[in-house]
């Protein structure tokens, strides 16, 4: 049986005149992989540190089993800036020790892109004090995985770290023993990691089995049992079931058949994007020509970054760009929008660059443009336009925009001086959108956005109808809002990749091992075609008990569904609605163990 590590106990916190947690009582059991989403504000961070024991609550209690390791990744590091990466990060291991220690091998290489650090001026012995926040961010990542936990508490573990980073620390964090709680906004991230999940909403926790795809059908059905949420609500999530169970295969952690289930709650939703309008749109807007690049060269500083390419972005586009740091896709952008404000009269340093003349370019940097303070946000946006066209018949006012990014009638007229850096980035992106363009390039769209408005963004995006340039770490946005993905692999070079971000590790793995030294040849082994002989009966066999497996799940969906309607029923009868709930623990509990076995067998398979 799992030991209990953290219990909270009708936890409250109070802000102001504001509760942000009220009653939360919550546990962390051996063996939990935890993720923690909500709104910006409403307390995922509070939660996390008071579970944490870094921050007090205002009531109820928090308890820890005796002797708990705990290592907690915050927003703000720890660290000494008169130290070095190696005192911070290895301390006092002798290079023998260190180097000859495969976990902190790979944390380094995962983190870093190797053991002598590349990325740091005196490697190992870089002294902290100068560095970026990003850098620093990694070092405390690293320092912390390399200590041995019972309890991992992180929050944005992904912030500045890139599409391989991110991919390399879901692998590590699977591999290992300790239970995890994690605050992120990489809802590909969660999938990949998570086995619950916490949806922090209004003061209250619900909890979900499963990771993000499987939180959002779970929390589709809730919501359609109880019905408490507002149309506007249940239609962006049923938008997004749709995605998930249309988009790429294998989202869910979760056996395939539990996706079918969903079947019914989004058979009539259309799919996200109908691509033949919306390229007929775009072509009545931009015309033949948006931008083509003929023989371009682009430099940063001596660094030559591009030669020699020549590519078209063409109406209704919507190409993902992704690629290793410093590979030059921002000033690829960069390019692109000086080019557009100059009419074409602006060149790389090699090649053209033509741009189409109907051409109208918004560019979301990586940088917060500054406003005027005192202005109020509705202020803001009203001085870019009064009303916006979406594209395909809809308008939408000034107000109404700012509603969909989350800017209630209330927040709409705080001063953007009082605005934070994540609400900030939603006021940039909004003004962008007001100005109506056709081509839109996005570098980093994703930093400070919290998952509700994220959603939000998508759901704008799939109806508007221009060319669509996407720089992002997140995977899932991409995949979401993007028909094409585009890789600079650091050699000057851009690739069109088919099988998109997949296809795009692949290869960085392959230029990574092609940099290594070749390993020694192995010895074949004898037992080989005995093996071969064995794996062919376990395939057959494994495929007999998943049939038998997926038999006994369907009966365990069966009898959950017909008591989440029992409960509905008994909604005011308290005694029967405990009693149904424990019934519904039992089959869960039940229904893990399958599940964790129809995975294991699916591989034999």
């Amino acid at each position: 049986m799992a030991v209990n590590l953290v219990n909270v106990e009708a936890v409250g916190k109070v802000y102001g005149t504001r509760a942000l947690l009220d009653g939360v009582s919550l546990g962390v059991s051996e063996g939990d992989r935890i993720g923690v989403v909500g709104r910006n504000g409403d307390g995922k961070t509070t939660l996390v540190r008071m579970l944490a024991k870094l921050e007090e609550p205002d009531g109820g209690r928090v308890t820890h089993s005796g002797g708990l390791r705990l290592g907690v990744l915050t927003q703000h590091d720890s660290l000494d800036p008169a130290a070095t990466v190696r005192h911070e990060v290895i301390g006092d291991l002798a290079d023998h020790e260190w180097a000859g220690n495969a976990k902190i091998r790979d944390v380094l290489t995962g983190l870093f892109g190797g053991l002598d650090l590349p990325g740091f001026p005196q490697g190992l012995d870089t002294v902290i004090g100068p560095l970026s926040g990003g850098e620093r961010r990694r070092i405390a990542l690293a320092k912390l995985l390399i200590a041995e936990q019972d309890l991992i508490v992180l929050d944005e573990p992904t912030n500045h770290l890139d599409v391989e980073g991110i991919a390399w620390l879901a692998r590590h964090l699977q591999a290992r023993r300790s239970a995890l709680v994690c605050v992120t906004h990489d809802r590909w991230f969660l999938d990949q990691v998570c086995t619950r999940m916490w949806d922090v909403q209004r003061g209250t926790v619900y909890e979900y089995e499963g990771g993000y795809s499987d939180y959002v059908f779970a929390r589709a059905e809730r919501e359609r049992i109880a019905a408490v949420e507002e149309a506007k609500r249940q239609n962006l999530i049923r938008k997004e079931l749709a995605w998930l169970r249309r988009g790429a295969p294998a989202r869910t952690s979760k056996p395939r058949y539990r996706i079918e289930a969903a079947n019914e709650l989004i058979a009539d939703v259309p799919p996200p994007r109908d691509a033949s309008e919306l390229m007929r749109f775009a072509g009545a807007r931009l015309g033949k020509t948006v931008f083509d690049l003929e023989d371009v060269g682009i430099q940063a500083g001596p660094k030559v970054l591009l030669k020699h390419l020549t590519w078209q972005l063409g109406p209704g586009d919507r190409i993902g760009l992704v690629g290793v740091n410093g590979a030059g896709k921002t000033s690829l952008l960069r390019a692109l929008d000086e080019a557009a404000r100059t009419g074409g009269d602006a060149q790389p340093a090699a090649g053209r660059i033509v741009v189409g003349k109907t051409v109208r370019l918004a560019y979301l940097s990586q940088e917060v443009a500054e406003l005027d303070a005192d202005l109020r946000v509705l202020e803001a946006v009203q001085r870019v336009r009064d009303r916006v066209d979406l594209g395909r018949g809809r308008e939408m006012t000034a107000g109404q925009l700012c509603e969909r990014f989350g800017f209630a009638k209330e927040k709409q007229w705080t001063p953007v001086g009082d605005l934070s850096g994540g609400e900030r980035r939603r006021l940039q992106l909004l003004r962008l959108l007001m100005d109506e363009p056709n081509v839109l390039f996005l570098d980093e769209p994703t930093n400070d956005l919290d998952i509700e408005t994220l959603t939000q963004l998508e759901d704008l995006l799939d109806g508007w109808p221009g060319s669509l340039v996407v720089i992002s770490h997140d995977r899932f946005f991409i995949e979401r809002t993007t028909d094409r993905v585009y890789a600079l692999l650091g050699d000057g070079a851009l690739r069109m990749l088919p099988r998109g971000i997949e296809e795009y590790l692949e290869r960085r793995q392959q230029m990574v091992e092609a940099a290594a030294p070749a390993p020694a040849a192995a010895q074949p082994s004898p037992s080989a075609p005995a093996a071969k002989a064995r794996s062919a009966a376990d395939a057959r066999a494994a495929k007999k008990e998943l049939q038998k497996i997926e038999r006994q799940l369907d009966k365990i969906s069966d009898r959950e569904s017909a008591l989440h309607s029992a409960m509905a029923d008994h909604a005011t009868d308290f005694e029967k609605v405990a009693e149904l709930d424990a019934e519904l623990r039992e089959l869960a509990a039940e229904r893990e163990t399958l599940e964790l076995r129809w995975l294991e067998l699916a591989e034999d398979a």
